[in-house]
């Protein structure tokens, strides 16, 4: 009996805790910042330490090849202790293993800048892969990085939401591909890692925000709500 009058209180949950359908649910604010800031720190913070250290040792490659070994210890240690491994993390292993080998396999300047629209190709092929099946990747990631709950049943908005925002994350880093494949051919190398970081940083800036205006318009039309969790 309590059970059933704490869910008649809640119209947000079921008995089960669950979201209702029209309801998305988020963690707490602080706790949402702390799972989307571990993620980030997996996947890229602690690739990043490892790649300064290693570089400051033994130059780029073993730079590269710390980064790559870090991010793959540290799924390993995730695997073992959770049962399963974050998608990010796994896209930045990845990444990380295809551009290790390029900077490795080859003293080759041009092979070295090579790695850049190369990654940024994988993963227009990993992302457009997912697009048209029943999970992509965007929703794995929302719900891993974000710990985003979507309603037990399902909702047809937010699939297709789901699967048009990874089809624009492929052609993002397409478009990514595309302008640094030009550049690598026009303009010289230094100039070509000057832009690398702002094609980078402008198409996660731009992806982001397309992607936040798009959910909150996916959100008024299906009449959807998104709920945080008070625990």
């Amino acid at each position: 009996m309590r059970l059933r009058a704490r869910a008649r209180q809640d119209p947000t949950g079921d008995a089960r805790g669950l979201p209702v359908p029209g309801t998305l649910e988020l963690p707490a604010p602080a706790r949402l910042a702390l799972t989307a800031g571990w993620n980030l720190a997996e996947s890229l913070g602690l690739p990043l330490v490892a790649y300064a250290a290693g570089e400051r040792l033994g130059g780029q490659g073993a730079g590269m090849a710390a980064a790559t070994a870090t991010t793959w210890l540290t799924a390993v240690v995730r695997k073992v202790a959770t049962g399963s491994v974050p998608g990010l993390l796994m896209i930045s292993a990845l990444v990380l293993t295809l551009q290790t080998a390029l900077v490795l396999v080859t003293g080759s300047v041009l092979l070295f800048l090579l790695q850049f629209p190369v990654a940024n190709l994988a993963l227009c092929i990993l992302f457009a892969r997912t697009a048209p099946s029943g999970r992509p990747l965007v929703a794995k990631l929302a719900a891993e990085v974000v710990s985003l709950r979507q309603p037990s049943a399902g909702h047809p908005g937010l699939d297709s939401f789901f699967r048009g925002v990874t089809w624009l994350w492929a052609g993002i880093f397409a478009a990514s591909t595309i302008g640094l494949a030009a550049l690598l051919v026009l303009e010289p190398a230094t100039v070509f890692l000057l832009f690398t970081s702002v094609v980078t940083v402008a198409g996660v800036a731009v992806g982001t925000l397309l992607s936040v205006l798009w959910f909150m318009r996916m959100l008024r039309r299906c009449g959807l709500r998104v709920r945080f969790d008070r625990a």
